[in-house]
Formats: structure tokens, sequence, C-alpha cells
């Protein structure tokens, strides 16, 4: 039934969309338990993150204290995910983070996070794409095939020759091309059901319990000293900043589990099996993420890992265990490439549906006749992921996704406080408990760790925010169908 609509903002700027909650016979069917939910968050999340950026944010940042980063990073994404579980309980309809912001704080608070989820997606698909390419590689290389270094490389990394000399890199071939590849898969038409993602889910937890049961008796321990090594008197550079500033580089790893949030209406007993799927998965990864981290600065020491994004082919290297490598190596290329889909579809169905609320042409809101696909959008960020996955280095593209993620769990937090005071007779079939004490701390962690961020990547957000508010005045403002209707 539908419910109340929220009161109207005399400001263009913050009109806000009718709130409505589809009955379960006009909408989705309520399908999926607690493990189902379980199994889309963690199968969602355990991506590059984990298997490239560890080494990043341990060699430049953490040391083998990245283990506290990882936990960090989790507990302000545990007080998020229990705001996305209230609002996905309250809103359970296409757009995500989007959709909660048209309806809870007004047109233009939606269109900069519809803007910044682009951050999240598209640029988390080209720093996935990138530690693609290098797993790709690293596996070719096992069997006697190599590629031709320049083209594994963007223009601002320098890549060593078999004849030890360095040059610079040209472009990432492999990372556009599986842009191109997956995209051309989603245009056609990509569906995975339940138990195809339960089936990625079990290889994915395969790899991390097979590299940390078989890389437990391979460790150095004199690699864990120091575990938090000294500040070299720069931010972020080790020390207790270093931890903070690896945080927010791996925050990237935790990019997913808020896809949680997008399957409320089919959740059976939202009331009770969304905190636990959100919460679940977010307690599986970073259980996994420890672990993992533990394993691979003890077999690896954190200096060896700078600039490597393919951290766990080179601890798999330190083993005897061939068949582990190439095991280990395949799985992770796959698992990859599920994130890949997960990532491009969410980017294009975002773009659908700002463009279906008029806030983008509405060509991006056209439909393929035969495969029933944005397949605009699709070819849209197939062009601009792949150029970013080929001319830009991993740790910049995982510092914008970091960024753009935190943004929009900060906007989340909000949106909870600001629907109990605009709209409180609304139905909620779950809430956080506590009032506004988890939101709070939502804003405060979240914001934490963006602020560890380096200046250059908020330059980066600010530049981007500002293209898209040239946009949304001279174009979405006057063409929303709130507009119009007004």
């Amino acid at each position: 039934m539908a419910q109340p609509p929220v009161t109207q903002s005399s400001s263009s700027l913050l009109r806000r969309k009718r709130i409505e909650m589809p009955s379960d016979s006009e909408g989705l069917r309520r399908v999926l338990g607690p493990a189902s939910l379980i199994a889309l968050g963690v199968g969602c999340t355990i991506g590059a993150g984990l298997f490239s950026l560890t080494g990043i944010a341990a060699s430049e940042n953490a040391g083998p204290a990245v283990v506290l980063s990882y936990i960090i990073a989790a507990i302000a994404c545990g007080f998020a995910g229990l705001c996305y579980s209230e609002l996905a309980s309250m809103i359970p309809i296409a757009g995500s983070a989007y959709s909660y912001a048209y309806m809870a704080l007004g047109e233009v608070v939606a269109w900069i996070i519809g803007w910044d989820l682009v951050l999240e997606y598209a640029v988390g698909a080209a720093a996935v794409s990138v530690s693609w390419s290098r797993y790709v590689s690293s596996l070719l290389g096992s069997w006697g095939i190599s590629l031709p270094p320049r083209l594994l490389a963007s223009p601002f990394e320098t890549v060593a020759l078999p004849d030890g000399s360095h040059v610079t890199g040209l472009m990432n071939m492999p990372a556009a091309f599986i842009i191109c590849v997956v995209s051309a898969l989603l245009i056609r038409g990509v569906s995975e059901s339940a138990r195809v993602n339960a089936i990625i889910v079990v290889v994915k937890l395969a790899i991390i319990i097979a590299v940390v049961a078989f890389g437990l008796p391979y460790i150095k321990t004199a690699n864990y000293v120091p575990f938090i090594p000294d500040n070299t008197g720069t931010f972020g550079h080790f020390g207790f900043s270093g931890i903070m500033r690896a945080a927010g580089t791996i925050f990237f790893a935790y990019v997913g589990f808020d896809a949680v949030s997008t399957a409320a209406q089919e959740a059976r007993n939202p009331a009770r099996d969304m905190p636990i799927g959100i919460l679940g998965s977010l307690v599986i990864c970073t259980i996994a993420y420890v672990l993992f981290s533990l394993v691979l600065t003890g077999l690896v020491n954190y200096k060896d890992m700078l600039g490597d994004a393919a951290p766990v082919a080179t601890a798999i290297d330190q083993t005897p265990f061939n068949w582990l490598k190439l095991a280990v190596k395949f799985g992770i290329i796959c698992g990859f490439t599920s994130v890949l889909l997960v990532l491009l579809l969410g980017q294009s169905r975002v773009f659908y549906a700002m463009s279906r609320d008029g806030l983008l042409p509405r060509l991006f809101a056209s439909i393929h006749p035969t495969w029933r696909t944005p397949w605009y959008s699709n070819l849209l960020f197939m062009v601009l992921t792949g150029a970013l996955a080929a001319f830009l280095p991993i740790d910049q593209l995982a510092h914008m996704t970091s960024i753009g993620t935190l943004l929009a769990f900060v906007i989340v937090c909000i949106g909870v406080m600001f629907l109990r005071r605009s709209a409180p007779d609304m139905e909620r079939r779950f809430r956080v408990p506590g009032g506004p004490i988890i939101p709070v701390l939502g804003i405060v962690c979240c914001s934490a760790v963006m602020l560890s961020l380096d200046g250059l990547t908020w330059v980066r957000l600010a530049v981007w925010l500002i293209i898209g508010m040239v946009i949304y005045f001279a174009y979405s403002r006057r063409n929303s169908h709130l507009a119009k209707d007004a």
C-alpha cells in the first residue's frame, strides 16, 4: 500500500519524490532468506580490494598493521550497514542510495549521490579490471606466455623489462579488454541466480582458506617486526595516521556489501533477514580479510609489496605448491570477472533510474528492443571505465572509489535521521536501535576515514562533484520530472 508522501519543500533544489511501499503482489517475489542474502553480500564484496589493495596499503601506509585498518573500515561499514537496512526496509525499490536520497533529502542531494555512485561503481570496476590484468599476466607467465610489459601498465607507472631496465607504461590493454567483454555481455543480458552466486562465493572463500591454510607453515615472523612501523614524518606514511590512511585505501574492499540492501523487496522477512544479511556478510568478510592479510604480510615483507597489484600471486610463489599457484590465480580471475559484472550492472541501473526521473537524457533510460537492457548506459560506461582502466594506476582508482563510497554512506546515515523526523509514521520493518546514536557514529566514522585520505583524492572528488553540479544546473534541474509536474 502506498505510504503518505514526504512534505514537499518550497525549494526546487530540495523537492522530494513521493515515498511508496509496493505491496507484495505489486513487487518482486520474497524468496531470499538470510543465507542467500549473506551469499549475495560476500559475493559482491570479496574482490580486488582484498586480493590487490592489501599489498598496496601495507607497503605504502600501514605495514603489517593493515590488519587493524581492515577492522576500522569494518566498524565504519557496520554503522552504515545498519542504516542501509532501515532505509531498504522502508523503500525497497531500484536505485539504492540514490533513491533513498531523492525521497529523504531532496533532488539536489539525490543528484550528488547518484553522480557520486559513478565513483563507486564505474571507477571501482576500473580498479578491479587493473587487478584482473595483473593476475592474467601472472597466470600466463606460469605457462610461459609473456605479454608486452608496456601494455600492462598505465602511463603513470614504470615497468621492468627482461633485461632489468625500466620503461614507462603505455596503456593497460588487458584491463580495457575485459571491461569491453563484460559490457558486451551485459548488453546482451546477463542474469545471475542465487545458486550461481553461491558457487562463486564458495570459490572465493575456498581461495582464501587455501592461502591461509597452506601459507601458514611458510610465514616468516620477522616480517611482522615492527607490526606498526614508525611514521616517516609524513601523514599517512605508517604509524597511526598510516593505519587510518590504509583504512581509507582498503575501504574499497568493502564496496559491494551494501548491495544486500537492494534485495530488501525480495527478502522473505526484511525486519529479520536484512540486518542478518548485511551484518553477516560484513562479519564473514572481515574475518576473511584479517586472516588473509595476516598470512600475506607474513609470507611477503610489506616493503617488497610496493607497487605490486597482484600480491597474492607473489605470496603463493613463496610456497612449493605449484598446483596451488595456478588454482589460486585462476580462481581470483574468475572472482574478479564476477565482481566486474556486478559493478557495471549496478552502474548502468543507477544511470537508468536517474534518466527515468528526468535527471539525465532519456537516451540512458532506453531499453534495447531485443535484449531488454539499458544498452546506451552500458556503452557509455564501457568507454569511460575502459579509458580509466587503461590509463590510471590502481592505487589512484582505489582512492577515488573509497571516497565516493564513504560519501554515499554518510548521506545514507543522514537520510535515516531525516526520515525519522519528516516521515515518523511510515512503516519501518527494521529500525536501527539506539535512536540517533548509530547514524551519528556512522557519519563520524566514515568522515574520519574520508579525512585520512590524501589531499589529491579530495581534489579529484571536488572536481568530479563540480562537474556534476554544472550538469545538474545546466540540464537536470529543469528537465526533472518533478520540475515538469510542478
